[in-house]
Formats: C-alpha cells, sequence, structure tokens
C-alpha cells in the first residue's frame, strides 16, 4: 500500500544544533503509530514537520507523494489535523463551539451533527455548552480532540493526547485511534506511556536525540537492552497478561 505520508532524510536545525536529523519515516492507511522517547528526542519537532507547520533543514515531507509545502493551507487542512500539546484559549468560546472550528475547511449542513458526534465520541458531551477555559485539563483536552476529529481529515498527527487524561479516557482515545485507522485513515501519535503504545500502536518509532534507533511492531522495539539503552534506566519486558503486547515494567534503582 502507498505511503500517505513520508518524510526522506529529514532534519532540523536551530540555533546551529540540529533538533532532528536523517530522519526516514513513512505511514500508510490503517496504521496506529506511536512515536516515543525520552524528552527532548525530537518527538514533537517531528510531528511538527510531517504537519507541514515548519519548514525542514534538510530532506523533504510528502503527503500522498506531494511537497508539503506544495499544498494550500485549506488543501493541507483536508488531508491533516494536528492536535498540540496544548490548546490554549483564553476566550470565552464554549467547548461546542470550540469543536466547531474544525469544521473550518469543510463547511457544511452536516456541521452540528459532526460536532455533537465527536463531542460523544470523546465523552465530551456533557460539557457542551461549558466555557472551554473553566474545563479542567483533560476535558480541555478531550473537546480539543474533539476539535481535530471534526475536522474528518484522513492523517490524524496527535501530539500526547492522553496526557492529562484518567486511566478510562486514555484507553478511550486510543480506541478511537484504532477506530480511525480501521476506517482507512491513519494516525501517527506521541506518547510517553510505554505501555499504551506498546498495546494500542501497529508499529512504534523510538527516538533518541533526534534519530529514529528503531521503527517495527511492539515486540520488534520494546525491548530491555533497547530501551534501557533509550531511556538510561532499567527496564524489564514481560508479556502483557491479557494483550499479546510486551508489558514494560520500570525497575527501581534503590
Amino acid at each position: 500500500m502507498t505511503a500517505a505520508v513520508e518524510a526522506h532524510g529529514v532534519g532540523l536545525r536551530v540555533g546551529g544544533r540540529w533538533l532532528v536529523r536523517e530522519v526516514d519515516f513513512a505511514v500508510t492507511p490503517g496504521e496506529v503509530v506511536a512515536l516515543v522517547g525520552p524528552n527532548g528526542a525530537g518527538k514533537s519537532t517531528v510531528l511538527r514537520l510531517l504537519a507541514g507547520d515548519m519548514p525542514p533543514t534538510a530532506g523533504r515531507v510528502l503527503i500522498d507523494g506531494r511537497p508539503v509545502d506544495a499544498f494550500s493551507p485549506r488543501e493541507l487542512a483536508l488531508r491533516r489535523a494536528v492536535l498540540p500539546q496544548q490548546t490554549v484559549l483564553e476566550f470565552a468560546f464554549t467547548a461546542r463551539e470550540v469543536v466547531s472550528m474544525g469544521r473550518a475547511p469543510r463547511r457544511s449542513d452536516a456541521d452540528e451533527a459532526v460536532v455533537t458526534r465527536e463531542l460523544v465520541r470523546t465523552d465530551a458531551l456533557h460539557v457542551a455548552e461549558r466555557i472551554y477555559p473553566s474545563l479542567s485539563g483533560g476535558e480541555q483536552g478531550r473537546v480539543a480532540l474533539a476539535r481535530v476529529l471534526a475536522q474528518e481529515a484522513p492523517i490524524l498527527l496527535l501530539d500526547e493526547p492522553t496526557a492529562s487524561l484518567d486511566l478510562r479516557h486514555q484507553q478511550m482515545i486510543m480506541e478511537v485511534a484504532h477506530q480511525i485507522a480501521a476506517g482507512g485513515g491513519m494516525v501517527v501519535v506521541v506518547l510517553h506511556d510505554l505501555n499504551l503504545a506498546a498495546c494500542f500502536a501497529d508499529r512504534i518509532c523510538v527516538l533518541r536525540e533526534g534519530r529514529i534507533v528503531a521503527d517495527g511492531p511492539p515486540w520488534a522495539t520494546m525491548t530491555e537492552r533497547l530501551l534501557e539503552e533509550v531511556f538510561d534506566c532499567p527496564i524489564a519486558v514481560r508479556t502483557h497478561p491479557v494483550r499479546d503486547c510486551p508489558l514494560i515494567i520500570p525497575l527501581a534503582t534503590v
């Protein structure tokens, strides 16, 4: 199957320092791909480069075989939707109005139905009429994701969508990612929780110091040797007691 998102030799240099370097990466329809690695490894930078939010210093990013910088803003919004780490709004928009912003690239008579559908899917319908800045961090996160889903783009680029969520909603968000992929879309998601990545991602890309050091299915990438080297701490990897995936256990050092 042809890749819909590709990075070829991509690098970004800022202030004389390479934040990411020599990144080769491709995502095809039907995949959920997790980007993992320690703080400062370049995960969010890779996501922003894939989104076309910044031009690479080296290499090129393609969407559907076309350079990402060749798309108009609206064309790009129809192909990919981006969830940043934080969605900061100081104005008194309601949660429903925030989700409605995701409809901007494709306004239609179905807008209200789509907005309601995505509020339900992210378990945020009960806060729909509340002012966005008044919501808890987890509620804001789910509303922001609903806005991204309402865009109805086939490519989702999600930066730490589970960071502020409780266990139930973490599971729910990753299940939504699988639904999108099962419907022919594709999801690239930055995660700090290695067990969420191992349980829900079809592929895991491990980054260290701006480079991809492993790319493959969970059992191939979530090894004790690699994880200990990348995260610089003792780690045990066992078989998950319920799912056919690795279970990652950080070990105490004292």
